[in-house]
């Protein structure tokens, strides 16, 4: 996490850096305020961050909650996406890693209930 910041840092060529968005458990504004010492020490006011690892890619999502839901709870819970399955070539994948053309098809297909099931 900490290069992470520093990388944002790095980029905005000051000491400090305002991260604003919604908090994850309660979807309230938030707006972080994170500083970073000369001596390298950092200093995180107005909520906490997450940087989690999700998704069959490994894609590197951020995360945040303000300091009144991470008081109730500390964890992080329900970030990871629903991930799709269905048939294609007669085998199930992910619908996430088909090519455009299997996803635009799959986005038009239609649900039908069989009689006699509930």
């Amino acid at each position: 996490m900490k290069e992470y910041l520093q990388k944002c840092i790095d980029e905005a060529e000051s000491n400090e850096i305002a991260i604003e968005g919604k908090c994850h458990d309660c979807e309230c504004d938030v707006s972080i305020l994170v500083n970073v010492a000369e001596n390298g020490e950092t200093e995180i006011s107005g909520g906490k961050i997450y940087r989690v690892v999700a998704g069959a890619a490994g894609e590197k999502k951020v995360f945040l909650k303000c300091d009144a839901c991470f008081e109730k709870d500390s964890t992080l819970r329900n970030f990871r996406e629903c991930e799709v399955f269905s048939r294609v070539v007669g085998f199930l994948r992910p619908v996430k890693l088909w090519n455009k053309g299997k996803k635009a098809e799959f986005a038009t297909r239609k649900n039908f209930k069989a009689q006699g099931y509930k």
